[in-house]
């Protein structure tokens, strides 16, 4: 990170690189940590639990047209759950299927 003190050249193309790499560090660290906090959470019934609440609360796994604008409000819901379920399915898989049989028992 570039402190206030010293002015912005944009003509200075390896601070660019600097800054853009220390950025992409600092993204990369924040992501394993979501995805390692996503692993505990799946790991444990109780947070499986919880996802599937979520989902279902989010209309997921339902149609979101209504015919007037409640339709967009409950869009809005279902897009964050497909979130949600892309990050369940990229990061444990295996835990989703678990999920699933927990809830069909």
């Amino acid at each position: 990170m570039r402190t206030m003190s010293l002015p912005h050249d944009p003509t200075d193309l390896k601070a660019h690189d600097r800054d853009a790499e220390a950025q992409g560090l600092e993204q990369g660290v924040k992501r394993k940590q979501e995805v390692e906090d996503l692993k505990w959470l799946m790991a444990h019934k109780q947070g499986r639990r919880y996802v599937w609440r979520l989902l279902e609360k989010a209309g997921v796994y339902r149609t979101s047209f209504t015919g007037n604008s409640e339709t967009f409000f409950r869009e809005g819901m279902r897009n964050l759950g497909l979130f949600v379920l892309s990050e369940v399915m990229e990061v444990t898989p295996d835990q989703f299927a678990m999920m699933l049989k927990e809830q069909q028992a």
